[in-house]
């Protein structure tokens, strides 16, 4: 029941790869590395997700159904971090386990962490609960020349589209952008995303049809990372990061691990602010949409 995809097949090679199909290395029962839910190896499809640093990786397991088998490109000294409570958990006195590979140089465009894992070749992990790792949240330039640059605000709530609740994520910038190298004035956020195949959409009980190439949202450990994009140059690039990794709600969580898709939408900036309650937020939703000023997308999860 264990899927191998290609790219975590070149990173480990044939012959591992083949003993971790013949159930050499991978356990019989894991914690999801997306929703942190058990999973059994041996009686439903499971996924293979390598974390690789600069010279270390680890391999984590994931229900097929949240998440498909990739290679997960992470910061070197959080993989270090997970490596040295393997080795404590071992018996060992906390000093990183050596990998048993040196993989190709990689650059973090993302950040993810291992619930179950394995320090590579296949040595039980307990769970790993990595520091807060913070990141910068992108910037764009201001409608305003003399204005700060603004920053992208995101907030997680379920939204009733019909009588389904889907997991959503509203994203509102801190003030007005502009289109890169334009000079304008005005606010073109949404038009920018637009020209990314985000809709706009005058009702939020309308489900996006189509989950956007490309684009995916990155949850581990049960927790919300980043938003990601289509890069230039293949794959994909963090077009949001939080600055540490989001609490989501259990109702959040399980709906994005029962369908593998968020609903992300977006509006300009001081349409919505704050909401603390997701009834408050619908509201808002729905008033921004009956203004013509709300995108959306559907986003698979963690698709790379």
């Amino acid at each position: 029941m264990l899927d191998v995809c290609d790219e975590v097949r070149a990173e480990i090679g044939d012959d591992e790869a083949d003993r971790l199909l013949a159930g050499a290395h991978a356990p019989d029962a894991y914690d999801c590395t997306s929703c942190r839910g058990p999973g059994d190896s041996l009686r439903e499809a499971t996924s293979t997700v390598l974390f690789i640093g600069d010279e270390t990786a680890v391999l984590a397991f994931a229900h097929a159904r949240c998440i498909p088998s990739q290679v997960v490109p992470v910061a070197e000294e959080q993989l270090l971090g997970a490596v040295r409570s393997i080795s404590q958990a071992q018996g060992g006195v906390g000093a990183p386990a050596p990998s048993a590979y040196a993989p190709e140089p990689v650059h973090a465009a993302h950040a993810g962490y291992p619930a179950t894992a394995h320090a590579y070749p296949g040595v039980p992990a307990p769970a790993y609960t990595p520091p807060p790792a913070p990141a910068p949240a992108p910037q764009y330039a201001p409608a305003d020349p003399g204005a700060q640059p603004a920053v992208l605000g995101v907030t997680c709530g379920l939204v009733l589209c019909g009588d389904t609740p889907y997991a959503a994520l509203v994203v509102e910038p801190t003030g007005p952008i502009a289109r890169p190298g334009s000079g304008s004035a005005e606010d073109e956020f949404l038009s920018l995303l637009t020209d990314h195949s985000f809709q706009l959409v005058g009702s939020v009980d309308r489900v996006p049809v189509r989950p956007l190439t490309g684009w995916s949202v990155l949850m581990a450990m049960g927790q919300l990372h980043a938003i990601l994009q289509p890069s230039a140059a293949g794959g994909s690039t963090a077009w949001w990061q939080a600055h540490q990794p989001l609490q989501v709600t259990d109702a959040w969580r399980s709906s994005v691990s029962r369908r593998s898709e968020v609903i992300m939408y977006a509006v300009p900036a001081g349409t919505i602010g704050r909401q603390p309650r997701e009834d408050l937020l619908r509201i808002a939703l729905d008033r921004a949409a009956g203004q013509g000023i709300l995108a959306a997308g559907m986003l698979p999860l963690a698709g790379t």
